[in-house]
């Protein structure tokens, strides 16, 4: 009965143990969604450019540099999501590790944790790229408002204004 008890204290142990890694693949599975809705909203921005730089040559110049910038947060974005599955595939990969260290009587070291480790980090990456790409997408923002506040003063003939 002692040994049973203990055999089950085990088992619970290792499921607690298997289900941690759900957290973080619940934290990761937010953030992928988060990811990809803002790289459908690049993608849609960047169509609009293009199709407006096919039929508006007047301001071709400022388009370009407007297709560039969302081109960049484009690939920002696509990183982040490449990572975020990285985070994904190791806390998975934790999960499994867990499990097969147990049915292997404890033999794998500390292979379960690298995993979670690197998961953290495939996170960790993720977030600074999301990072890069929001603070892109501010600055963009900005440029586009300025840009556009100072078409009324250059169709009336008067220089742009630097101000914010």
């Amino acid at each position: 009965m002692l040994q049973t008890t203990a055999n089950a204290i085990a088992h619970h142990a290792i499921l607690s143990a298997m289900l941690a890694p759900a957290f973080f693949l619940t934290a990761t599975a937010g953030l992928l969604a988060s990811a990809n809705t803002r790289l459908a909203r690049v993608v849609d921005r960047l169509r609009v450019l293009i199709a407006g730089w096919e039929h508006d040559a007047s301001d071709a110049g400022e388009r370009r540099e407007q297709i560039l910038r969302h081109r960049q947060r484009a690939h920002l974005v696509l990183r982040a999501c490449r990572l975020l599955y990285g985070g994904l595939a190791s806390f998975v990969g934790t999960s499994l590790a867990l499990a097969a260290d147990a049915l292997l009587g404890f033999r794998m070291g500390a292979l379960p944790t690298a995993m979670a480790v690197l998961g953290v980090l495939f996170l960790l990456a993720a977030s600074i790229a999301m990072w890069r790409e929001v603070s892109l997408a501010v600055k963009s923002f900005d440029l586009e408002i300025d840009y556009s506040m100072a078409k009324p003063r250059r169709a009336a003939g008067a220089p742009p204004t630097g101000d914010h």
